[in-house]
Formats: structure tokens, sequence, C-alpha cells
């Protein structure tokens, strides 16, 4: 389905509560187009190398993906100093199970559900849709369910993810003992990635490139892959082991590579031509998938 020929919905735009850990509540920013539905239903992870941003990241991607006829579901999740890994993947877990819960509340229906992440929160999102039902990310309850509910979700869009955690930050320690000068991005993740994972074996086990190659059993829900070609914050190799081996497992996976483009071009510079190219990508992957 082309982007240019689907209805332009106006929307709702909202903040709830979706869950709450002690007195600190989590919210979900819900973009809901104004219609009867059934519509996809897209929960979406912002970035920030699992240590910062919040649901209102990535706006200029969930606004155009709602009023093509999707309701997207930005997320709030627990992140260091509160809590490091696997918290933030039980909140999602959770956030699924409960937007599922309340789909036709939404316009949408319980299996119209998919996911879209960004850098982090593209990781976030594949190890999710290959784990859905692991008992760690779904470790809590879901208030008010009457039947099973499952987080299994039909679709995953990847918008440049730290596909392979523990390469990335090996990559950034090798660049670092290099010496100056090298990439400001280095300094920026690795404290990162050692607040969230705290050890190298949690990066390898909380791993979709790593999970593939031990041959895991996994959920292989179909894949829409975006990255510039001069990205240097999501190595390219981590890129290309991970879309073999999710084609080799017998996962679909649609590869755009953008030309040129550096890491998070689609936020950092929303009118060029291939952030527009990148958003109508997104926009027929769901529709496609989802119906």
């Amino acid at each position: 389905m082309k982007a240019e020929a689907l209805t332009t919905y106006e929307l709702e735009v909202e903040d709830v509560e979706y869950v709450r850990h002690g007195n600190e509540p989590l919210l979900a920013r819900l973009f809901k187009p104004r219609g009867t539905g059934p519509f996809p239903l897209i929960v979406e992870l912002h970035g920030g190398a699992w240590c910062h941003g919040d649901r209102l990241n990535d706006t200029i991607i969930n606004e155009p993906l709602a009023k093509s006829g999707v309701v997207v579901a930005a997320l709030d999740f627990r992140m260091p100093p509160v809590a490091a890994y696997p918290a933030s993947l039980a909140d999602i877990n959770y956030a699924i199970r409960w937007l599922k819960m309340r789909a036709a509340e939404l316009s949408s229906r319980p299996d119209w559900v998919g996911i879209l992440g960004v850098s982090s929160g593209a990781h976030q999102a594949m190890l999710l849709g290959m784990r859905p039902r692991d008992p760690r990310y779904s470790a809590v309850p879901l208030r008010g369910a009457t039947s099973a509910i499952d987080a299994a979700v039909r679709c995953v869009v990847l918008c440049w993810p730290v596909i392979d955690p523990l390469a990335r930050y090996r990559y950034a320690k090798k660049l670092k003992e290099g010496g100056q000068p090298y990439p400001d991005l280095v300094d920026q993740v690795l404290p990162s990635h050692d607040q969230y994972w705290e050890t190298e074996k949690a990066m390898a086990e909380g791993n979709p490139v790593l999970a593939l190659e031990r041959g895991e059993r996994v959920e292989l829900p179909p894949a829409l892959y975006l990255q510039g070609t001069r990205d240097l914050a999501h190595p390219r190799p981590d890129l290309d082991r991970f879309v073999a081996q999710y084609r080799k497992t017998g996962g679909q996976v649609e590869l755009e590579l953008f030309e040129g483009e550096g890491q998070a071009f689609i936020t950092r510079n929303p009118g060029s031509p291939n952030a527009s190219k990148a958003i109508e990508k997104i926009i027929e992957f769901v529709h496609r998938e989802i119906q």
C-alpha cells in the first residue's frame, strides 16, 4: 500500500498511565486517529542508549504514522539509575499486553499490534519481538486481564538499532583505546552501556544477533530495518550479521539503506528527502503487515 494513497486522519493525542511502580507512574503518549477503524496499533520505543530520552523523542515519526491510520503508543519505561536490564523489557512487555486488552477501546484489535523502535529502543523492539513470552520480560502481571494475553507482535520496525550491544560496546572501547580523535558518540555510549547492562555477560544474553547465532528458539516477526550508510554509532558489520542470520533462520527482513546518512537522520533532519522517504517506508510496511 502506497503511503500517498492513504487517508490522512485528524488525531487525538493524550498521555495515559499504563503501569505504576511504587509511587512512580509510567506514561504512554497515545496518538489516535479519529475514525471507526479498526486501525493497526504500533508500540513505539525511544532511543537514548537505554538511559536517556522519553516518549516525546520521536513525535516526528509517530505523528505522520498515526495520521496514516495507525494508533501509536509511545512509551516511557524504567531506565538507569532507576533500574537496569531487564526492567525496561518488563515494562514494554506489560505495555503490549495492556494495550492488547484495551485494543477495542482504541479502535484497534489485539491481533493487530506491532512494535517500532529507534536505536536502543529498536534493540528492545527486536528482542521483545523475538522473545514475547520470556518469563523475565513478562514478569509484571497484567491486572484486569480476563484471558491469557501475550506480547507477541505482528511486525517490527527497526530504526538504526543497536542490534548487537556487546559488539557495539567493544567497538566503542576499541575506538577510545586508540586515543583522540575519536567520535563523540564513544564517550556518550560507553557509560550508558555500563549503567544499563552492568556486565558484558548481560550484553551477550540480551542480544538479538547472538541469540540467533546460538540457535535460540525465537519468534521471527517480519522486520523493516532502516539505517544510513554513514552511521558510525551503529556498526555496519552488526547489521549485516543480523540480517543474514535472521533470513537464514527463516525470518523476513526488508532492509532500507539511505546513502550518505548518519545516525538518527530522520529526527536530526526531518525535512530532508531521505527522512520523508524513510517515514513513507515505515507507513507502507505497517499497513502491509497489519491488516
